[in-house]
């Protein structure tokens, strides 16, 4: 049970029987969250195969969806407006809308990942997606562009927790921040795509553009495995041995990786819960934590006032915004990619530590421009510095707080409570998104630079927490890590 083929560590079972002990002796809850435990599951964790690839870009199709989604309303203002003759305020239902969707399919989102599968959850998100979509392309009046962008809203909420989930679920466990990170490369490339592409097409052509990655997932999915931890979970015990053989490669031994998810979701039947109120259990107090902390530190530090309102930040900064659009949308790709890369490398803690850091510098140098620009100093200079300070924000959140704390939401739950305390977590994080997205213009016409350095505020917290808060879970089996939190805090 647990047992590695090279060290013979047998952490996950010793952890479920209350005895943390490997083959050399005792061992701390220090050890373990260190990232070099003893690894469990043997050789089976230790490469990916086509499978794991193919599944994981048809799931990132879901983020790349959400990109599309976030990045469309921008580019497509003037022309909605012109063509349907809009109002501001009009407008402003249509975009924020977005996030109202959002918090109705996160609620949603758990459940139904729980009931009809990772894969069935994502199906249907991308079908409410692509209605969406369709609807906007072909909509003549204010109502039906509402009607599609709340659709598409329920649908990305959804997205947003089933997509890391399912990649954290499927893939090994050495490349598991890697391929969960792809999350926020694909939201980042979909955002970029819009921005640019919205500069040669009309509204209803990038509308449609945006179905394309709803209509591949959707044919996609038919050819992927299912989560074999949800099939374990819900007892499809033949199902999930063929799903799991079917990813690590038929001549790959997964005894081993095998053992450990059953052995530890065995342990968890007689702790099956369905209740929200369930997860406020001691036992859940750190894991829930940490989720919903850093979904906190995440949309209050600024996102969505540098996203939603970028043209609006450069243009009060006397900054020519569309050029200043156009590089917020080419820094994110690369920077990402980085990100993406030494997820798995140092670890997501320093990766984690370094973004959140970055964000408050952003923030700090964002505030200070405006400062500057009201006591009448450095007139010449104070757009530039602006526009360092949004370009900074948005690198340093791509780099890790855009994608690193969805990767630790889909590592840290129990898989018994992972449908509810998801929903949770992700909930929080599109209520921020809604709550900075209404009140930032309020906030911004009140102090241009004091909005700024509240959010520079927040995220110096952030880098507070992160340190003394956020587990390391890089090289860790997810049986490894969710074992080790709940049973020191029994």
């Amino acid at each position: 049970m647990g047992r590695d083929s090279s060290n013979g560590g047998l952490i996950t079972a010793s952890l479920l029987h209350g005895e943390v002990r490997n083959e050399d002796g005792p061992i701390s809850i220090n050890d373990l969250e260190g990232g070099d435990a003893p690894p469990a599951g043997g050789g089976s964790s230790s490469s990916f195969t086509i499978v794991v690839v193919f599944s994981t870009l048809v799931a990132v199709c879901g983020s790349f969806n959400f990109g599309t989604a976030v990045g469309y309303s921008s580019p497509a203002e003037s022309g909605i407006v012109d063509d349907l003759g809009l109002s501001t305020a009009e407008y402003s239902i249509f975009g924020s809308i977005l996030t109202i969707g959002g918090m109705i399919g996160a609620v949603m989102s758990g459940k139904i990942a729980d009931l009809i599968g990772r894969r069935g959850a994502m199906w249907v998100s991308e079908f409410f997606c692509t209605i969406g979509w369709i609807a906007i392309a072909f909509s003549e009046g204010a109502w039906l562009l509402d009607i599609g962008r709340l659709l598409i809203g329920c649908g990305i909420g959804a997205l947003s927790y089933v997509v890391p989930v399912y990649i954290a679920e499927i893939t090994p466990k050495n490349l598991r921040g890697r391929f969960t990170g792809l999350n926020m490369l694909f939201i980042s490339c979909g955002t970029s795509v819009m921005y640019f592409a919205g500069g040669v097409v009309t509204w209803r052509i990038l509308a449609l553009i945006g179905t394309i990655p709803c209509l591949l997932p959707l044919f996609g999915l038919f050819f992927v495995p299912e989560s074999p931890r949800w099939l374990a979970k819900v007892g499809r015990e033949k199902e999930f041995e063929a799903s799991l053989q079917h990813l690590r490669g038929k001549n790959t031994d997964i005894s081993f990786e095998a053992s450990d998810i059953k052995d530890y979701t065995r342990y968890l039947e007689g702790l099956s819960e369905t209740r929200i109120i369930d997860i406020f259990q001691r036992k859940y107090a750190y894991c829930l934590t940490v989720g919903v902390g850093l979904m906190i530190v995440q949309e209050f530090g600024g996102l969505n006032g540098f996203t939603f309102y970028t043209s609006s930040i450069l243009d009060s900064a006397g900054f020519l915004s569309k050029v200043g659009t156009m590089a917020f949308g080419l820094v994110q790709i690369p920077v990402t990619i980085l990100g993406v890369f030494l997820f798995d490398k140092i670890g997501r803690r320093p990766v984690l530590l370094v973004s959140a850091a970055g964000t408050c510098l952003g923030c700090f140098l964002t505030g200070l421009a405006f400062l500057l620009q009201d006591l009448h100093y450095w007139k010449e200079g104070t757009p530039i510095l602006a526009l360092v300070g949004v370009l900074v924000f948005s690198s340093s959140f791509v780099f890790g707080m855009g994608g690193i704390p969805w990767i630790i939401m889909s590592e840290i739950f129990p898989i018994n409570i992972k449908g509810p305390a998801g929903s949770l977590v992700t909930f929080v994080c599109w209520f921020g998104s809604w709550l900075v997205a209404c009140t930032f213009y309020f906030f911004f016409e009140w102090s241009s630079a004091g909005i700024f350095f509240i959010f520079s505020s927040i995220c110096g917290l952030g880098v507070l927490f992160i340190a003394k808060l956020v587990p390391e879970t890089k090289g860790r089996t997810l049986e490894e890590i969710q074992a080790s939190i709940t049973y020191f805090l029994q």
